[in-house]
């Protein structure tokens, strides 16, 4: 399970630790955040104590009504042992009994000057893109038509050839050789490349090209969704292919089913022209549009005529 520690999500948002620095290392689980409210009014049965807690202008105000017993109690129950962190927004002063529990029980005590609504944005945003589940594929991705198209393939089959191709026809890489691809929160995957490979395709027999360079900033993006991968395996000729493309094929990453087609390389081919066309036609499904079901539609008709009139045409 990914984590992220409190330190780096202050050294992120420009915060401003108070207290409790023996819990700088504790590790965030969840991208969700929690207004403590309830826990001031002493209602516990429905605490969060996992997620960072942030004490915006509306839960202080709360807590200086109450008694000074009442304070301390409440505070000190929302400090505890897995408690990342508690952020106190909008520049507020920051109650002494607060930070004395902070220090006493090791919970981060953080201050911020910036409002809780805008707050929560920042480190929402933040903890979603660092929490995401990761994985890594072999492959190359480009943008093709604005479709996010993953090529894999065995090692030598020429992915990264192909690639130049498709980049000197006017689409985008993203990444070579190694994809890493993480889920976002709406179920999507978004590819990028390790940076020390970025820009960078190996062809063989020319070596290490830098696409960014010899073609632009405009050949390369930083990451990209995937919608649709593509397969690239040697022509068998003892392997049915699928003539047609009526039938749906899918490939499981981290959970998310992505549409995926196959082609069969043989000599004389050109790849970069059949991937352009696999991705326009992807493109064209997404948007209603499927060849191949209105052809089979057509033919069923057809078929159907022939039953009913069977001497038409002759």
């Amino acid at each position: 399970m990914s984590v992220v520690q409190i330190n780096e999500v202050v050294e992120y948002a420009q915060l401003n630790l108070l207290a409790g620095f023996g819990g700088v290392h504790r590790h965030v689980t969840t991208s969700d955040v929690s207004r403590p409210g309830m826990q001031f009014a002493g209602h516990f049965e429905e605490f969060n104590h996992e997620r960072i807690q942030l004490i915006g202008k509306e839960e202080m105000n709360f807590y200086h009504q109450l008694r000074d017993d009442e304070r301390q109690e409440r505070f000190r129950n929302i400090c505890t042992s897995s408690t990342p962190g508690i952020i106190v927004t909008g520049g507020q002063n920051i109650p002494s009994e607060m930070i004395h529990i902070a220090n006493e029980t090791n919970v981060p005590l953080i201050q911020s000057t910036q409002p809780t609504t805008r707050l929560i944005s920042t480190i929402t945003n933040y903890l979603e893109a660092e929490l995401a589940p990761t994985t890594s594929e072999h492959g190359v991705l480009l943008d093709i038509y604005g479709v996010g198209v993953l090529i894999r393939g065995k090692s030598g089959i020429g992915k990264s050839e192909v690639a130049l191709e498709l980049v000197k026809r006017g689409h985008r890489l993203v990444a070579d050789d190694r994809v890493d691809i993480r889920r976002t929160v709406n179920e999507r995957l978004i590819g990028s490349s390790p940076k020390l490979i970025q820009y960078l395709l190996e062809i063989r027999g020319v070596g290490i090209v830098n696409v960014k360079t010899l073609f632009g900033a405009g050949a390369v993006l930083e990451e990209k969704r995937i919608s649709f991968m593509i397969y690239i395996e040697e022509w068998d000729g003892k392997k049915e292919y699928d003539r047609l493309g009526i039938d749906e094929h899918t490939s499981e990453v981290i959970g998310v089913q992505i549409p995926t087609g196959t082609i069969p390389v043989r000599p004389g081919q050109n790849l970069a022209v059949i991937i352009e066309v696999a991705a326009m036609n992807y493109r064209q499904k997404s948007l209603g549009v499927n060849a191949a079901a209105e052809f089979a539609d057509r033919l069923s008709t057809m078929i159907e005529q022939e039953k009913n009139n069977p001497m038409e045409g002759r």
